[in-house]
């Protein structure tokens, strides 16, 4: 299932002989030790961490999407009849697709979705910006581990003096960089000043996916996901299906009985069915509401022994919103259950292999996801919040792209080795998409607040 392509790395290394550790195992490694991953802690999942202590953040967002693809994998291996029998029978890497559930929102700039479209505002003349395209440029050329002339004096910091960009990021294998390639599309490098997000990578690592593609699945023409990307992607969605759910119970934004009663309000149904269609376009909103009331009908049904009938939905609602241990019940027996729903579909060609998940468990994930999303963005609280956070973004790129001595020394070197002006606005973007909120706004209050000092160092 894994060939020596897979695990040849993008600029080429000789493998260490090492006891029980795989190249994917390596590449988990590397990870796991990057700044880039330390600083996920400093960013926002769904609400400010400055709230409650108890809410997720990015990091722990995702470790908890890559125990879930680890758990789907370690599912498969042991009872999936795809992956063949007896001595034919092949293994998903766990380790692989571990890493994925690690590394699928190390793009995420400050302030979550807010802070993505300011910046992809900023970057429409240079190429955009997006999420899943950052993750990739984060993994192949931000993260200072490897570049092609590390042993050249000319290079500094993997720039030549000729500006030739030679940085290879943490110098990952290529079915790992698979791993976590969710969209096959180019970003245009100019867009209109109205054009949406556009989910794909980089034209600046075009070259990057075109080695990825040739080294995992030469000679393809389908659509290029492998099957661990698949299976990071709908633990992802798992995870903001349940564990998302159970932050907005906690931050007071959302109940199990709102699951019914604000579904069923026709303005908002209409925008979850829209949100839902994509994925399954014959969803009906009688579905929509069917799948969202099971959730919560029989995931409690012992506490709703315990009172009248007239008042249980009310209470069993209040229950599940504000006890700690019935949130977790809720969670933790979804996710138990959506992971069952999973198959992989037959094929030819496993690396590219796509997953069955049943049509009932499938719309649960997505009506809850959609649920959540919807319900929090509607909220007065949290577009204050989403409003400021969008504002700082901007204010921190227009300034620092147009004054480059405030930038750190080792950013300014790099953006002045640069020639291309795309290119050394894409570094700019690079510093500010790894800002964790708090140096977000405690850079912003330096530059143009009341900062409590003007002398900590970028």
């Amino acid at each position: 299932m894994y060939t020596n392509k897979d695990i040849a790395r993008i600029g080429g290394e000789k493998e260490k002989e090492e006891w029980g550790r795989s190249p994917f195992r390596r590449d988990y490694g590397r990870l796991l030790h990057s700044p880039s991953f330390r600083r996920l802690q400093g960013k926002t999942q769904l609400l400010p961490g400055s709230e409650s202590d108890f809410f997720r953040n990015r990091l722990t967002h995702s470790l908890e999407v890559a125990q879930i693809a680890k758990g789907i994998a370690q599912m498969l291996n042991a009872k999936d009849s795809v992956l063949g029998t007896g001595e034919d029978r092949v293994r998903i890497d766990e380790d692989l697709v571990e890493f994925a559930g690690l590394a699928h929102d190390l793009g995420h700039p400050p302030f979550g979705h807010n802070g993505e479209r300011a910046l992809d505002a900023c970057m429409k003349k240079y190429g955009g910006f997006e999420g899943n395209a950052q993750t990739l440029r984060i993994l192949t050329k931000v993260e200072r581990k490897v570049y092609a002339g590390h042993l050249d004096p000319s290079f500094i910091h993997g720039i030549d003096a000729e500006g030739h960009d030679a940085r290879l990021g943490l110098n990952l294998t290529y079915r790992s960089l698979a791993a976590i390639l969710k969209y096959n599309k180019r970003i245009p490098l100019k867009r209109g000043p109205k054009a949406d997000v556009v989910k794909g990578y980089y034209a600046s690592e075009a070259d990057i996916v075109r080695h990825i593609k040739s080294h995992v699945a030469p000679g393809h023409t389908g659509e290029f996901k492998t099957l661990e990307c698949r299976i990071m992607d709908i633990a992802d969605d798992i995870a903001y299906s349940t564990y998302d759910l159970e932050d907005a119970m906690k931050a007071g934004f959302t109940s199990p009985l709102d699951l019914i009663s604000r579904a069923d309000h026709a303005p908002f149904l209409e925008q979850l069915r829209k949100k839902i269609t994509p994925v399954i376009p014959d969803v009906t909103d009688a579905e929509i509401l069917a799948a969202l009331a099971s959730t919560v009908g029989y995931k409690l049904p012992e506490e709703g022994k315990k009172f009248d009938s007239g008042i249980v939905d009310f209470k069993i609602s209040r229950l599940a919103a504000e006890n700690s241990h019935l949130r977790t019940k809720l969670s933790s027996s979804l996710v138990h259950e959506f992971m069952m729903g999973i198959s992989i579909r037959p094929t030819d060609n496993l690396a590219m292999a796509s997953l069955n998940i049943k049509r009932d468990i499938l719309l649960k994930i997505e009506a809850l996801k959609h649920f959540t999303y919807l319900s929090l963005i509607m909220s007065p609280r949290l577009k204050v919040v989403e409003h400021r956070g969008g504002e700082i973004v901007t204010r921190l790129f227009e300034t620092l792209s147009t004054t480059h001595s405030l930038l750190p020394q080792d950013v300014r070197i790099v953006v002045d080795l640069l020639h291309d002006e795309n290119e050394k606005m894409r570094v700019i973007c690079d510093f500010v998409a790894g800002m964790t909120d708090r140096y977000a706004v405690d850079l912003y209050n330096r530059l143009f607040g009341n900062a409590a000092s003007l002398f900590v160092p970028l």
